[in-house]
């Protein structure tokens, strides 16, 4: 498929928020736009590999099965292959039909959603797609005050949807996933403060991804603890071969939206394990470790910390002296993401800027890292108002455990004008702006007022303080003064004032009121 086609593809999908902007809020269409595609995709992916299993049969239709026997056997099979099942009266394109020919459609569509979920009750795909539309929920007043205004809306969503043709026998398996992120990139844009729940801007999940594959183009495994969407994970895919993705995401709504993803993104059940849940107080891959960890954790967030006192005892805490904050979580999600990573690995992960050089227990954790782990590989510093729902600016820090002993320290400053545009809103990073960021973390190069390679020793120097401007020197001389200049300047500003206090004295007179001087 052309950049051009996908375009297409992308414009056709947004359309739909179109259709109902003023019908329904934006907060509650999201869920609805994105639900009934994934439905759309999962109908598509069953009827085309049920007709590559009806090859030579005498019904080569799935269609048109009606065969109990042969019925079974595309179930069995497509429980393995794909990890769930759509009888054919159940595929999106007959459930329109029934809407369109104004049939009531509401509860034969949720049975249908809920049979999906059914299908894998016992299968290993079980945990992907339990309660996975739970947030569709058809009878809510959110979509029409009454059951026959609600059915309307639904049937003209699916209608929509029924006219655009994924192509998911002709396309690459991610065009329809890129598109698909493209629309949660929208959604984001419009969300305001919710919108770091779920998404990371592509630009900076552009930057992690290439940090974290540095090196390499394959991975045994990718980790994502406050995974939201899962656009991290995939992007990381998009820089080498991933062989499982593992992530947790606290919000259930956003959970539900991270495992459609996924599969919309031709990710095989078999290769993730996303889990719902809070990591920091309930991690659930603890004895894992991953070669590569990603992360936009919330920032500052608030966490039980000190509260807990099996924190001290946790593995993940315990060998820094302190733990963090209660009102700042920001080193606690470090500190765990450290303890999944493997020797071999690299950690990318998104914080605000006072991680780099606020005191207390938080300075002590900083210390800890630098000195005696040694883990620390680079800072790099991003420009504000780049993240949806918050202005301030941010930095990334990347962490390492096989470094070597007298090993460097990398500080970019990326957060000037000229390493990023302003897009509405919105500051930008362009393709040669994440070029620039990763090309220099790779080659660990100092250059004019972007970048510098510091030492341990210098980082000692400044008391394990981070902060970018110690490092990397920004200052600006400005152009000397032509004092001269600015004195004839002033001269030829007196002879003018001069001469309209003559005009102002002038009018006064003639109109017989004293001067204002």
């Amino acid at each position: 498929m052309s950049e051009d086609q996908k375009k297409q593809l992308e414009t056709q999908l947004w359309g739909i928020a179109n259709l109902l902007r003023g019908k329904i809020s934006a907060d509650d269409y999201r869920d609805y736009i994105l639900g009934f595609i994934f439905y759309k995709y999962l109908s598509e992916k069953q009827h085309l590999y049920a007709n590559h299993l009806l090859v030579g049969e005498s019904v080569t239709e799935y269609q048109e099965l009606t065969d109990p026997e042969a019925l079974d056997a595309i179930r069995e099979e497509s429980l393995i292959k794909l990890g769930y099942f759509l009888e054919p009266q159940d595929l999106f394109s007959e459930v329109t039909r029934r809407g369109l020919e104004n049939d009531y459609i509401l509860e034969d569509l949720q049975r249908i959603l809920n049979h999906v979920e059914q299908s894998t009750m016992g299968t290993e795909s079980e945990d992907d797609f339990n309660a996975l539309f739970e947030d569709l929920d058809l009878n809510s007043t959110k979509i029409g005050r009454t059951v026959k205004a609600r059915n309307e809306i639904i049937v003209k969503i699916l209608d929509y949807l029924n006219q655009i043709d994924f192509k998911l026998d002709e396309i690459e398996s991610d065009v329809l996933g890129d598109a698909y992120e493209y629309l949660i990139s929208k959604f984001a844009a419009g969300a305001g403060k919710s919108a770091g729940e779920f998404y990371t801007p592509q630009q900076v999940s552009k930057i992690l991804a290439k940090v974290v594959t540095t090196g390499k183009d394959k991975l045994k495994s990718v980790y994502d603890p406050t995974c939201g969407s899962g656009s991290l994970l995939l992007r990381v895919a998009k820089e080498a071969t991933v062989g499982e993705f593992f992530g947790q995401e606290l919000n259930r709504t956003t959970y539900n939206l991270a495992r459609m993803n996924m599969i919309l993104h031709d990710v095989h059940f078999r290769q993730f394990d996303i889990q719902q849940d809070d990591s920091l107080e309930h991690p659930q891959h603890l004895e894992q470790r991953f070669e590569a960890v990603v992360a936009n954790p919330p920032f500052s967030a608030h966490w039980k910390g000190a509260d807990n006192p099996l924190n001290e005892t946790d593995e993940r805490f315990s060998q820094y002296g302190k733990l963090a904050p209660k009102t700042k979580a920001d080193y606690a999600f470090v500190q765990h993401m450290i303890y999944h990573l493997a020797d071999n690995g690299i950690m990318a992960c998104v914080l605000p800027h006072g991680v780099l050089f606020r005191g207390a227990a938080e300075g002590v954790i900083r210390q800890y890292l630098i000195k005696e782990l040694n883990y620390l590989d680079a800072v790099i510093g991003l420009p504000a108002n780049i993240f949806y729902g918050t202005s301030i600016p941010t930095s990334i820090l990347v962490l390492k455990k096989c470094r070597k002993v007298d090993d460097n320290i990398v500080f970019i400053d990326a957060s000037k004008e000229g390493h990023y545009i302003k897009s509405g809103n919105q500051n930008t990073l362009r393709d040669e702006d994440v070029e620039l960021i990763v090309d220099t973390y790779r080659n660990r190069t100092t250059i004019n007022k972007f970048s510098y390679v510091a030492s341990l020793d210098e980082i000692a120097e400044n008391d394990y303080n981070l902060n970018i401007p110690r490092y990397v020197d920004t200052f600006e001389e400005e152009e000397p003064v032509d004092l001269n200049q600015v004195a004839g300047e002033i001269k030829e500003i007196d002879q003018e004032m001069e001469e309209v206090d003559e005009e102002i004295e002038k009018y006064c007179k003639e109109l017989d009121i004293s001067t204002p001087f």
